[in-house]
């Protein structure tokens, strides 16, 4: 029985090690409160030594924040704490500020310390003392743990009713409720317009329509986790807000996990599920080991689902689980597997039409419909190209080492040009980017010239021109999708595109059966050319209405 109780001892032992953490305080050195170098010290309250000397409050760190002239008090003080809480490690940190009362400064200086502190709040539970240092620094303490950089509780602790000494009077532990002070929120607008314009990378965007939608889309991210959908056509710039989104959350510590980005038109069928949900060791042949996969890769951080619209049913039913539920079965595996990951989830097609033709699950798509976002084209934002067109030469540079910039001409003829219906700009950004790269790099000393900038639209205004069997083929997949199109003869292709034209082109399936079978209904005593497309549409799954609904 002794052997017994010695080893479920060992065991409690053994999880209070795994579980527990470490309570670590932070705070202001008190000058006239935390009294330090004299003898009768002792006959008085003193804030920062009476945190340690709460027998129901076990401190294992305190992280002291001393202005330099307090050093002699300090090193008094932490020889006291020593005194009464041997177990204590006191660790002092000089701060410099010429005004104690400057808010300012004194923001300015604490805000410094959080950014540069390596804060584990995995393991460590923090708690700001405020009841030293200045009214200002309590407040600006105050600010710093409500907007989460002092990822604590706020510590208040006041002196005993009666001076006796030794008494380390009482404390209180305040969980914030951040929902509770939108008016303190409001100090932090500055903050606010940071974060806009990180998630445009700093550029100073002019399109008053797109400034609204990226505040939006800010002013959402910050305050939920719930599914976001960006949908834009290719190139639009999907895949860096979504990483700049991650980049923002993970600034403000509302994320711990990765970034984890997926292209969904690049992975089919079994290679899919075991890339999304994992699969166990010998799962199917090839699985030589266990992969974890990157739902579980994304836990507590973003998993972005770019395209996808190309996933499987079979995937969209097993991914609307692990949105619901956090929860998946890994292909092969018999337990389920749990990931806590915010999703964002891009895509160029039109899911509501995706969904009306069985191609995407109805259920899903509500799921993540919550928050959708359209990003406009490059063309739609002619006032936005010159701003980008900077920024892109300036990222040039940091990425080459090498300055370029434009001669004065030069940059009035590719913004002109670039702002005028001539340009298409067909895949958005990415061919905006691989312009500015072509001319940087055929530069003569440094200096885009009027004759590279003709040559470079030139060569625009060629990529812009696809064959007709391109643009076919582009309408075809639009409508039908690629897997669809694959299973249709070469021979039916541009046929079914023309009846798409004119469907899409006329007011009512009737008008449109009149334009197609004009020579052959004279033919017919009683023609009935709606029936006749009708029919032909049915064979590709395809409606008049919902041709209208893609197309427009």
């Amino acid at each position: 029985m002794q052997i017994k109780n010695y080893i479920i001892i060992y065991y409690y032992n053994i999880l209070y090690l795994f579980t527990y953490m470490k309570k670590v305080v932070i705070g202001l050195l008190g000058p006239t409160l935390d009294r330090g170098l004299k003898p009768d010290r002792w006959s008085a309250w003193r804030p920062t030594v009476s945190v340690c000397q709460h027998e129901d409050l076990m401190i294992d760190r305190f992280e002291l924040l001393v202005e330099k002239k307090f050093e002699p008090m300090a090193r008094t003080v932490i020889e006291d704490i020593h005194l009464v809480s041997p177990e204590t490690q006191v660790v002092p940190h000089l701060i410099q500020w010429k005004d104690p009362w400057d808010f300012q400064e004194v923001y300015g200086g604490l805000h410094d310390f959080a950014r540069g502190y390596h804060f584990d709040s995995d393991h460590e539970e923090y708690l700001i003392h405020i009841t030293t240092g200045t009214h200002v620094a309590q407040i600006c303490e105050f600010l710093l743990t409500e907007s989460l950089y002092f990822p604590g509780k706020l510590l208040q602790t006041s002196p005993p009713k009666r001076n006796i000494p030794g008494d380390p009077g009482s404390y209180q532990i305040i969980d914030l409720d951040l929902s509770k002070y939108d008016r303190i929120a409001m100090r932090f607008k500055q903050q606010i317009r940071d974060d806009i314009s990180f998630l445009k990378s700093g550029i100073q965007t002019l399109n008053t329509q797109f400034n609204a939608l990226i505040e939006r889309i800010e002013h959402v991210a910050s305050r939920t986790t719930d599914p976001i959908l960006l949908m834009g056509p290719t190139g639009a710039g999907k895949s860096q807000l979504a990483r700049r989104l991650f980049e923002l959350k993970k600034t403000h510590r509302k994320l711990k996990g990765h970034f984890v980005e997926v292209n969904c038109a690049t992975i089919r069928g079994d290679a899919a599920m075991s890339t999304l949900f994992g699969h166990t060791k010998g799962a199917f042949t090839g699985a030589v080991q266990a992969r974890e996969g990157l739902l579980k890769t994304a836990d507590d951080g973003i998993l972005f689902l770019d395209e996808i619209g190309e996933l499987g049913l079979e995937e969209q039913a097993m991914l609307l689980r692990a949105i619901e539920e956090k929860q998946f079965l890994p292909v092969g595996a018999d337990k389920e597997v749990s990931s806590n990951f915010q999703l964002i989830c891009g895509t160029n097609r039109y899911l509501q039409a995706c969904a009306a033709n069985g191609q995407f699950r109805d259920d899903l798509l509500a799921r993540i419909n919550l928050w959708t976002f359209h990003l406009p084209g490059l063309k739609d934002r002619p006032e936005d190209i010159e701003p980008n067109i900077q920024y892109e030469l300036e990222r040039y540079a940091s990425n080459t080492g090498t300055h370029v910039r434009f001669n004065k001409e030069a940059r009035q003829r590719f913004i002109s040009f670039g702002t005028s219906g001539q340009a298409l700009w067909k895949s958005n950004f990415r061919d905006l980017i691989g312009a500015i790269t072509r001319m940087a790099t055929l530069a003569p000393g440094g200096r885009i010239s009027e004759a590279v900038v003709e040559e470079e639209i030139r060569r625009l205004m060629q990529s812009w021109q696809p064959a007709e069997k391109d643009k076919n083929i582009e309408l075809l997949e639009r409508c039908l999708g690629k897997e669809i199109l694959l299973q249709i003869d070469e021979f039916d292709k541009p046929q079914l595109a023309h009846v798409i034209r004119i469907c899409a082109a006329s007011r009512s399936l009737s008008e449109a059966g009149r334009r197609l079978f004009d020579i052959s209904r004279n033919q017919k005593s009683s023609p009935n050319d709606a029936d006749r497309l009708r029919k032909y549409l049915a064979r590709f799954d395809l409606t008049w209405q919902s041709i209208r609904d893609m197309i427009h």
